[in-house]
């Protein structure tokens, strides 16, 4: 692992954050757990700092978990589908996607289902046999809406195949001690529940059982994922100058560059280690964006020349030796020639990926500290949740939801045309993925750098919400916020709930969309007819 920074007219800015750092004994106080770092009450701090420590506190869990895997590779299942959201299924889903099993090994292939949109139920429910899939029911708090929801849906696929004495060996859990998902394995006859440390907050979580459990499952090596992260909390957690401590480097950078507007932090990352991206940003618009400040970070942007980019970037190059790197590489070059403040963070190889898990949550807290902002709690998110369960009691009681809302796309072409610089534009798309539908919003991202030169994010409801929805509710007034629906060609039952799937998908984007209105936010939503990746072109071409 090596770093290389190019601050430019930045650097004398970020020496003096690390002096101060220094002066203040902020990672001596980190390391001890000192709440004062960040607020003056211990409230959702003195409990949510023991991933300080996991690297080491894993090693020998670790080895059951390796353990169990190994038994469920014997036992014959050929899939498993995590069921989370948010901090309990981002990381090991990035965990599959950087390092993986495609089933060699005999291991089974791992499918991550976070959107209760019907059709990425069902793509789910058909890419797998029930009665060979092993289902992990993940959720710190153990009320989550969404896994609950997932649950009862593949429960009883699962009881149909297997009968329903024996369908609870096909599921494990992953939560906090004495949760009711905890109650419920128990009761329900789960396989095991794996019970995380509590002291251990969602978005902290990719290094404890969140992550490894599911890691192991597909035949992650543990040991040697463990490694790297264990070497990279020996450098932040040791004692010496804040300017040689890995994480308090970034951390210092990133929260220095957003307090003089580089507050969107672009990651330009290799091929190998894209999907690092929907990790880090929940842990950054989650932890820092509140307050009416923030970091807004920006994941899978297409990459080009720097006069498409405003004055408010901070590029962050997370590179794999091992890919392709020319056309990045180039871009990169470009970047620090025009001036723009670079950091170069280069993975040795693929299982470095749980040091950089490390170095930026030790990295979030500094920036909070840097910024004034409590990095561990989430007051902002609550809203949007308020809302949707009312608009689902509205439903039980009136048989339908409100008449979906559809802007007219003019209106996205008049708000972008009064962006300011600063701005970003998200996109929320509540649809199902696919290859067609990325295409289509690069393409959009695309235009929208080019023609205002404003930063762009796009994220899949519901899953934002649990990432960068606590940002658009509390982080800075600067979002222009794209809401993309769908109609629901086919629905799917949740046996035992009052209201499907599509409903369930619907109301989280009317709730979400007047939690951003309430706030005054500039909200776009459009309701797409036919093909989503079609009616989002027209949209794209409609901004020329």
């Amino acid at each position: 692992m090596t770093a290389r920074y190019h601050l430019a007219s930045y650097a004398a800015s970020v020496a003096d954050a690390l002096n101060r750092l220094d002066a203040g004994n902020a990672p001596a106080r980190l390391k001890a757990g000192d709440f004062t770092l960040w607020a003056d009450s211990p409230v959702e701090i003195s409990d949510r700092l023991a991933w300080l420590e996991l690297p080491s506190a894993m090693a020998a869990p670790a080895g059951h978990l390796q353990q169990f895997g190994r038994e469920m590779r014997d036992a014959g299942y050929r899939h498993i589908v995590l069921l989370g959201m948010g901090g309990s299924s981002l990381a090991p889903e990035v965990i599959r996607q950087t390092i993986g099993s495609d089933g060699a090994a005999g291991y089974p292939q791992m499918l991550t289902l976070d959107s209760t949109v019907p059709a990425w139920v069902a793509q789910t429910a058909a890419a797998i046999d029930p009665a060979r899939t092993m289902f992990v029911v993940s959720s710190k708090s153990g009320t989550t809406t969404e896994p609950l929801a997932f649950y009862a849906c593949f429960r009883a696929l699962v009881n149909q195949a297997l009968g329903a004495d024996a369908a609870g060996g096909n599921f494990v859990a992953v939560t906090d001690p004495d949760t009711a998902l905890a109650k419920m394995a128990r009761s329900e006859g789960f396989r095991h529940a794996f019970i995380n440390d509590p002291d251990i907050g969602g978005r902290y979580s990719a290094l404890s059982c969140f992550g490894l459990a599911p890691a192991a499952l597909i035949g992650v090596d543990l040991p040697r994922l463990l490694a790297p992260a264990a070497e990279m909390a020996k450098r932040c957690l040791a004692s010496g100058p804040a300017a040689e401590n890995p994480g308090a480097l970034l951390g210092a950078a990133i929260g220095t560059l957003a307090r003089q507007g580089r507050d969107k932090l672009t990651l330009l990352a290799s091929p190998g280690i894209a999907g690092f991206g929907l990790w880090a940003e929940q842990l950054l618009a989650e932890s820092c964006g509140k307050n009416g400040t923030g970091i807004i970070p920006v994941a899978a942007e297409p990459a080009l020349s720097p006069d498409a980019y405003g004055d408010d970037r901070f590029f962050v190059r997370l590179r794999l030796p091992t890919d392709d790197n020319a056309a990045l590489d180039a871009a990169v070059t470009r970047l620090q020639s025009a001036g723009h403040p670079v950091a170069i963070l280069e993975l040795a190889d693929a299982y470095d990926l749980s040091a950089e898990f490390y170095r930026w949550e030790y990295a979030t807290a500094i920036a909070g500290h840097i910024l004034g902002i409590h990095p561990f709690d989430q007051p902002d998110v609550q809203g949007a949740k308020d809302r949707t369960v009312r608009a689902l009691e509205g439903y039980q009681q009136a048989g339908r939801l409100p008449a979906p809302a559809s802007d007219d796309p003019a209106r996205l072409r008049h708000l972008l045309a009064a962006s300011r610089p600063g701005d970003y534009l998200a996109i929320l798309a509540y649809l199902p993925a696919s290859d067609e539908l990325e295409n289509a919003l690069a393409d959009l991202r695309r235009r929208v750098m080019t023609k205002r030169r404003i930063a762009t994010t796009a994220g899949y409801g519901p899953r934002y919400l649990h990432s960068t929805g606590q940002l658009h509710k509390g982080g800075p007034n600067s979002g222009i916020f794209l809401q993309l629906t769908g109609t629901h060609h086919t629905d799917i039952d949740i046996p035992g709930w009052p209201f499907r799937f599509g409903v369930l998908a619907d109301a989280q984007a009317q709730g979400d969309l007047q939690a951003l209105q309430d706030l005054g936010r500039r909200t776009v939503s459009i309701r797409l007819e036919d093909s989503p990746a079609e009616a989002v072109a027209r949209i794209a071409a409609a901004l020329d």
